[in-house]
């Protein structure tokens, strides 16, 4: 048996009886775009469970006083929060840092689900 025909009797046990190639594959990349899709509701609704905007502190007369920043239309607005507890701060930190990171994944989770959809529409709509 030549290496040649080890190749289609693979081919055809993958494909299964009278299976082509480009059906599994399409199969196999509808199947990433909707865990992409389901994978970016889940992002973005990790994004919306974090609380908005962040804390600064100002130091006014020797005393220390946190001010929560955050963003509502096109303005930054500064809200009061007075003296708040170490265990609040590192609430905010902490929420910083996963916006963060939930953003990275969100956004190349958005380029996959571009690409994916370009590559299956070919010539059809998806």
């Amino acid at each position: 048996m030549t290496f040649v025909n080890q190749q289609d009797i693979l081919y055809s046990s993958l494909l299964g009886n009278g299976g082509d190639m480009e059906g599994v594959i399409k199969g196999v990349l509808k199947e990433e775009l909707e865990n992409s899709l389901r994978m970016k509701r889940e992002y973005e609704e990790a994004l919306r469970r974090l609380p908005q905007g962040c804390l600064v502190a100002k130091k006014i007369r020797g005393h220390k006083y946190f001010y929560l920043v955050k963003r509502i239309g096109k303005k930054v607005k500064y809200i009061y929060k007075g003296k708040v507890s170490e265990e609040e701060v590192k609430k905010f930190e902490e929420a910083k840092v996963m916006r963060a990171k939930y953003r990275n994944l969100l956004s190349r989770v958005k380029k996959q689900i571009k690409f994916l959809r370009g590559t299956l529409r070919g010539k059809e709509p998806v």
